[in-house]
């Protein structure tokens, strides 16, 4: 599974930042992610991150 955020999307809620803190950080006023490959014990936290997301700017790839 790959992880990514769009810029343009982000609305910098910090969402994410709080409900999956091990893939995604802010930088500035937009969410990034640390991580593009997400290991197993991450994809849950991830998906939990993306549903929670009020821009829906998270994108997720699954393989």
């Amino acid at each position: 599974m790959r992880v990514r955020v769009d810029p343009e999307l982000c609305s910098g809620d910090e969402i994410c930042t709080q409900v999956c803190p091990e893939i995604f950080e802010m930088e500035g006023d937009k969410a990034a992610v640390k991580i593009e490959e997400v290991t197993e014990d991450l994809k849950q936290c991830a998906k939990e991150a993306a549903d929670s997301c009020p821009s829906e700017s998270i994108i997720i790839e699954e393989e």
